[in-house]
């Protein structure tokens, strides 16, 4: 059993749940799935069966939408909803609206982010969760992340002590919505969280494409997994024949063809449309490529 199973992940259970719940239900230990979400949060979950675990850092790597309420006027120890208050500023005056599109704008692009201390970042071997919950905090390394698209989806309410506005975030791996909702508030000059989240895509998967837990239970397989090449759809194609389909099963290290993708580092490897590899420019030698993953034999 291969193939990609884009699962609508709901609220109340960790992305580890359900590679769990998958497994037994698909009778397959090999489940693995591609970006964790808080269990406060669902949304789009796909997990990788078979030999598509071998492909789970491509769909990774290839992008999420989500979107998120923001919070303005309290802080917390998580920088989400889940967690104690640890700061607060009452909003006196209306936030303007063209201060929210400019902060906006500002955080769009590539932008340097301190993972939270309630995050599954390793430092010094420890997750940072380790270390926030035995109350210590310790300096995080900052990491660059990228912002393609920013924007506000919703009209800013405000209650007299706090003030929220939705927005929309399409980004790269490795990016805390949590931590941009705090910049968001900091850019405005107040403490603020993310109190609501939801992953509406994720390797060009979206809600329309998924099943739940419960719906998986019920249908046949072969019904809801998508084929592996999905995991790999954005990256170039080469195709290749027989004879050199034969080197790229054993993993050689071949000199680069002439139909190599033009201008690309990277390339799937396809032979009569089945994905054989992921070949890369060799990093040492000159004119050559070689394999960065071979693909079982089917």
């Amino acid at each position: 059993m291969n193939g990609i199973l884009p699962l609508w992940k709901e609220k109340g259970m960790t992305s580890h749940d359900c590679v769990f719940k998958a497994r037994k239900i698909l009778k397959t230990k090999k489940v693995g799935h591609t970006g964790t979400l808080d269990p406060d949060v669902e949304g789009v979950l796909p997990l990788c069966i078979g030999t598509a675990t071998r492909l789970a850092e491509y769909i990774t790597d290839s992008g999420k939408t989500y979107e998120a309420e923001v919070t303005i006027g309290a802080a917390t120890e998580t920088e989400d909803a889940s967690g104690a208050v640890i700061q607060t500023k009452m909003i006196e005056a209306p936030i303007n609206q063209q201060d929210i599109k400019r902060v906006l704008e500002e955080l769009t692009g590539d932008i340097k982010q301190t993972p939270p201390m309630y995050s599954a970042v390793k430092v010094n071997g420890k997750r940072l969760y380790e270390y926030a919950r035995a109350g210590k905090t310790i300096e995080r390394p900052s990491r660059t992340v990228s912002i393609y698209r920013l924007e506000q989806i919703s009209p800013v309410e405000q209650d007299g002590v706090c003030a929220r506005f939705s927005i929309r975030i399409a980004c790269g791996k490795g990016t805390y919505i949590r931590t941009l909702a705090v910049m968001i508030g900091e850019k405005l000059g107040y403490p603020a969280h993310m109190s609501r989240l939801v992953r509406t895509e994720s390797g060009g998967f979206q809600e329309k494409d998924c099943v739940t837990l419960a719906e998986l239970a019920e249908a046949s397989p072969e019904a809801v997994l998508q084929p592996v090449e999905i995991a790999v759809s954005h990256l170039p194609k080469w195709h290749v024949n027989d004879t050199v389909a034969i080197k790229i099963k054993n993993g050689a290290v071949l000199p680069k063809p002439a139909e190599w993708p033009s201008g690309e580092a990277e390339a799937a490897v396809y032979l009569n449309g089945e994905l054989l590899a992921i070949y890369q420019h060799h990093p040492e030698k000159t004119g050559k490529v070689k394999p960065v993953k071979v693909m079982p034999q089917r």
